[in-house]
This record gives structure tokens, sequence and C-alpha cells, in this order.
């Protein structure tokens, strides 16, 4: 399946031979497997039956003899045969489901150790739900680590007000994301808290807080069926008049009625029939549509051109009032109007401020944007 979807990847770094090899490998063996089982079925299954037959033959020959000397009835004998048969019948049908007994074991084993895993973030036995959803964010000394002794995100102390626009910078790996996940509590912190609304995380329940919260993510899952369902999730409470004023709303309605059946289109598996940009504006209807009061946008519009990410930008930013926004950003050019901006460097913030105060600081998010307007041959403005 891999090598079918990633076929034009295969053929511009001419792995087929490769490729071929290694698919042959694990078809050899899957055939070894198969083999094993078919011999093994070819032993089972003819011992049963000829133990049943020498069992069938031993009780015509000695009940035969007792039958002419008059010991027994010929009643007596036709009954004791069909007892044998009766005893290896359930026998014969095991025999028969071998292969599938054996395949269902180890499907069962691997359902099981599924089921057995222990969950690593459980919803607390008395969940608080604050009456009033304001948006608010706070990240009290936080500390997280992936693996025992490798922490990720170090000391991250700030807040977040309702309806305050931050934006979070950084090196790859610097710890953006992972604070992104912990505001949804994908994940536990090691140490330290964060707080939502004044309230804990783990105190939430995960759908009261998750209800509250709207990612974009860079990359984007879309389901199999229509551009309305990947939008509303198939969410009754939305509404198809609410769907095609978000679309409007983000410039967008035009390009979706442009589809062969408008938001009836349907989508193949992982929406494979659109462009990587069309995947990510489905994903912004998407989060407007369930109009969060905390809006996460991971990279957001990575994967969108120039012309597209004007398009939208405008209304982003007029959907994004009133509302808490965080924005997690390697383009500098679409964070310079937020209101702070956080410098991530080694799990740790570095700085913090306006796109002004962190430019005349002359700082790592100097040099960062330094880098970024010289990759594009375009100098840097002179900060005021």
């Amino acid at each position: 399946q891999e090598n079918v979807a990633g076929l034009p990847t295969v053929q511009v770094f001419v792995r087929e031979e490769r490729n071929l090899k290694k698919f042959s490998e694990l078809n050899k063996d899957h055939y070894d497997a198969n083999i094993q089982t078919i011999v093994a079925f070819s032993v089972f299954f003819p011992a049963v039956e000829i133990i049943s037959s020498l069992a069938i033959g031993m009780m015509l020959w000695y009940g035969g003899s007792q039958v002419f000397n008059t010991t027994v009835t010929l009643g007596v004998l036709v009954s004791f045969i069909q007892y044998l048969l009766k005893f290896f019948q359930p026998l014969r049908e095991l025999s028969a489901q071998y292969g599938t007994l054996q395949s269902a074991m180890a499907s069962s084993e691997r359902i099981f150790r599924l089921l057995d895993e222990k969950i690593e973030v459980a919803d607390p036995e008395k969940p608080v739900k604050p009456p009033v959803a304001t948006g608010r964010i706070r990240f009290d000394r936080v500390w997280f680590e992936y693996n025992p002794g490798e922490p990720v995100l170090r000391d991250v102390d700030f807040e977040v007000k309702s309806g305050e626009k931050l934006a979070f910078v950084g090196a790859t790996g610097s710890g953006k994301t992972t604070t992104m996940s912990l505001i949804s509590r994908f994940y536990d912190v090691t140490k330290g808290r964060v707080l939502v609304d004044d309230v804990d995380v783990r105190e939430w329940s995960k759908r009261d807080l998750r209800s509250r919260i709207a990612i974009v993510l860079q990359e984007v899952f879309l389901f199999s069926g229509t551009v309305e369902e990947n939008i509303t999730l198939n969410e009754p409470s939305i509404s198809r008049d609410q769907v095609i004023k978000v679309c409007k709303d983000l410039g967008i309605y035009n390009l979706i009625e442009g589809f062969s059946n408008g938001l009836d289109t349907v989508l193949n598996e992982r929406g494979r029939n659109l462009s990587v940009g069309e995947r990510q504006l489905i994903s912004f209807a998407r989060a407007m549509a369930f109009d969060p009061q905390i809006l996460i946008l991971d990279e957001a519009t990575s994967s969108i051109d120039t012309e597209t990410e004007r398009i939208i930008q405008h209304a982003v930013e007029r959907l994004m009032e009133g509302r808490t926004s965080l924005i997690v950003a390697h383009r500098l050019s679409t964070i310079q109007n937020c209101d702070r901006i956080l410098v991530f460097n080694k799990g740790k913030i570095a700085e913090a401020g306006t796109h002004e105060e962190l430019l005349a600081h002359n700082g790592l998010y100097y040099r960062l944007y330094e880098l970024q307007y010289k990759s594009q041959e375009i100098g840097v403005p002179t900060a005021k």
C-alpha cells in the first residue's frame, strides 16, 4: 500500500528494484508462515480421520463378532457406532478450523494487548466545569518529558489573557507543538500546572475541555465523505447555513463551489483528490464551524501558497477577534500583528514581547527574522 501511494517518490529516486526486493522478502515470510499452517492442518485433519476410521473399523470387527455370538444385539452395535461418530465430530470440526483458530488467536492477542493498555490521560472522578468560558490560559512553571530524564519543556511560565493573540516561534524541536498539546491535555505535565479558565486541565473532563478548543494542524486529516461532513464532522448542531457562512467569512466559498458537487463533493481517503492547500482551507472551515473559545493554529498556513494565504489572512484575523488565539509559525510574516510573541529555545522561553520589541532587542528573534529575510533575498527592516 505504501509503495502504491508513494509511487511517484519511488520512481523519482529509482527505488523500484530495491523496494521490489523488500516486498518479495515480506511475501516470502508470509508464504512461509502460511505453508507452516497448511502443513499443520494437513497433518492434524488426516490424523483425526484415520483415528476415527480405525476406531469405527475396530468397533465393527469386535462388535460384529459379538453380534454373531449373540452376546450383544445389532441395535447395541449400531448405537456404539453412532456414539463414536458423535465423539469424533467435534474433533473433525476443530481440525477443519485449525488455520482460522490460529489466526484468531494471534489477532486476539494484539487486541487484548491494546485493551489492557493503561489510560495515560484519564478523566478525574469529579470533573470541574467553569460556568463562564473566557479562554484564559496559564502555564505555571511547567516541565514535561516524553522520556524520563529528557525534558522537552523546562520551567515554562506564561499567561494568555482572554481574547489575546499569542504567537510561538523557535527552531524545530524547541517545544512549541508540545505546548499546544498540553493545553488540549493530550499529555499530562511532568511538573507544574496548565490552567484553562483558572482550572487545572487535569480537573476538567476531556470532553468539556476539548469542546472549547479548535486546532488547525500542519498535517490535515480528512475523512472519506463529503466536504460538508468533513467540516461539521457530523455534528448535528452545525447547520448547512452555518457552514456556508463560515466558508464565505474565510473567503473559500467560491473555491468549494468550484468543486464537482460543491459542499456535497465526495472526498477520497484522506482527501487525496484535493490539493494540500485545499485540504488546509477545509481544516480552517472545520475549526471555525465549531466556534471555539480557544483557537490553536499550529503551522496552519505552512502548506498554503502566498496568494491563498493573502485571501484568508484578513478573514482569519477577523474570526480571531474575541477569542484566545495561539499561533505556532515558522513564517514570521504571519505573526507580526500578534499581541505578543514567545520565542522558544531548547524547551525554554528565551524571549517575549511584541514584534517591534523583539527586533529592537536584537536577540534570537532578530536572528530568526534576519535569516528568514535573507533566505528571501530581502533586507531586514530597521527596527524603530
